[in-house]
């Protein structure tokens, strides 16, 4: 008997159900898949005025479905403003400002990538179709006309990008890139590197053309070295050219460009245990260490004895040499390029490095020693280390010498000091870590006051020279 009255229950409920789904329906019938879809206006000026440039499109979704907005121009050819795309139960209200998928015109030549443009002028029947979950398909149509519209794009001409290989170390190779490019009509320019986690923007270099102008614009990209910033990884990236005028259209170039041996570079003048950073000694002068741009003389054997005193005073007799002997450490993920000449040599007074045939070298790294009454800063300049304790390196048909990662080399030289500027005797003395054409990386190291000794012996000889 319970069982009946069961049956009978739940057959009154299944009952109930389909009378009022039956009910709902008579009611309030299933609406369409696409509810009131319409533009605000007939007609749009797309020119950036601030007058009619923007028509508002709004319609009604009633289910899940993926739309697609088309506008078919007079001449049958259709142009895309959404493709394909999801959307959910909803009303929708969007802005057209007649923008739509990139194309070109038959017989256009556009060296960009075309990425949004304006519809030319004329008249055009937009079509909203949707597809719902269940295949379900519907189509609204309508007229809308263009006016006023300017499709011109701002093309990226000449697009120039040197080195396409990339090596942002500062060590003067191949450290920065300069990228060319020239923009037909007023737009704002974008330059960025793409493949990372986020894009690294380019600076364009100021050459008096006014931002967005129309012409050649400069770009500079040392990978944010400059800085005080590590690069980007090493790896293949794509570099991207972005123009985009104040109608919206956006035309897009690109360039292939590879960073290699990336790196922020870090050296030091590694302090010792003992507590000074640079031993100072005094040595008699021997002229088979003479050296000058034709003649290479013998290196200063490496002054494995010499300490400092605990005086911040060094007295070295006329004609002597003041030796210095210290450690340089690269503390950085990338090898210093350095320049001779090699640890040892014996410097004269008057003389400075360009002048025994090495040059300053944008990028190298030298140990500089320089005086209060020196004519130029750090005068004379050594190398990182021997080298055989260096890194060879072949590139653009040179050899180049790196002091490598976590490496520490001793580097020791001398001066002859021959002449005496009474007025600033003794004088002080100092140890520089430079980086040729980017900074002194460390300055007035361990400064030392030196007194040269008047030597009666010396002075009759120089005499006798003359």
């Amino acid at each position: 008997m319970q069982i009946s009255r069961l049956l009978t229950l739940l057959a009154a409920l299944v009952a109930a159900a389909i009378v009022l789904v039956i009910g709902i329906q008579i009611v309030q019938p299933a609406r369409p898949l696409i509810d009131g879809a319409a533009f605000s206006d007939s007609q749009i000026t797309p020119n950036a005025d601030g007058d009619r440039d923007v028509a508002i499109f709004t319609y009604t979704l009633t289910r899940n479905a993926t739309i697609s907005i088309t506008f078919a121009g007079q001449d049958g050819r259709e142009y895309v403003f959404r493709d394909s795309q999801l959307r959910v139960p909803d009303d929708y209200r969007v802005q057209f400002s007649g923008i739509v998928q990139g194309y070109t015109l038959p017989g256009e030549a556009v060296q960009g990538e075309v990425e949004t443009r304006l519809l030319p002028n004329g008249e055009y029947t937009w079509r909203l179709r949707a597809v719902a979950d269940d295949g379900e398909t519907m189509e609204v149509t309508g007229p809308l006309a263009i006016a006023e519209a300017d499709s011109s794009l701002p093309d990226l001409a000449g697009l120039s990008v040197s080195p396409t290989l990339f090596t942002p170390n500062q060590d003067g190779i191949d450290d920065r890139v300069a990228i060319n490019v020239y923009l037909t009509r007023d737009a704002t320019l974008t330059m960025y590197l793409e493949g990372m986690a986020e894009r690294a923007y380019v600076t364009e270099v100021n050459q008096g053309l006014e931002v967005g102008a129309a012409g050649l614009h400069v770009f500079d990209y040392d990978g944010g070295i400059d800085n005080g910033r590590e690069p980007p990884d090493d790896g293949d990236y794509t570099l991207v050219a972005l123009a985009e005028d104040a109608t919206g259209q956006r035309v897009r170039r690109t360039a292939a460009l590879s960073i290699r041996d990336g790196g922020y570079p870090l050296g030091a003048v590694y302090p010792q245990p003992s507590g000074t950073t640079v031993f100072y000694d005094t040595l008699p002068y021997d002229e088979a260490y003479f050296t000058d741009a034709e003649h290479v003389g013998e290196l200063l054997p490496v002054p494995e004895g010499i300490e400092s005193s605990i005086s911040d005073s060094e007295v070295v007799r006329q004609g002597d040499l003041l030796v210095f002997r210290l450690t340089i450490t690269n503390d950085g993920s990338v090898g210093l390029r350095t320049s001779g000449p090699p640890p040892g040599t014996v410097y004269q007074q008057e003389q400075r490095a360009s002048g025994i045939g090495w040059f300053e070298q944008s990028g190298a790294w030298r140990v500089g020693l320089e005086c209060d009454t020196t004519a130029s800063s750090y005068p004379w300049r050594w190398a990182l280390a021997p080298t055989d304790q260096l890194d060879v390196v072949e590139a653009n048909g040179e050899t180049y010498y790196y002091l490598p990662p976590g490496a520490q080399a001793v580097v020791w030289g001398a001066v002859r000091l021959t002449e005496i500027v009474s007025q600033r005797n003794p004088q002080p003395c100092w140890i520089g870590l430079i980086h040729e054409d980017v900074a002194v990386v460390q300055a007035d190291v361990d400064r030392r006051w030196v007194e040269i000794v008047p030597d009666p012996a010396f002075e009759a000889a120089a005499d006798g020279d003359d």
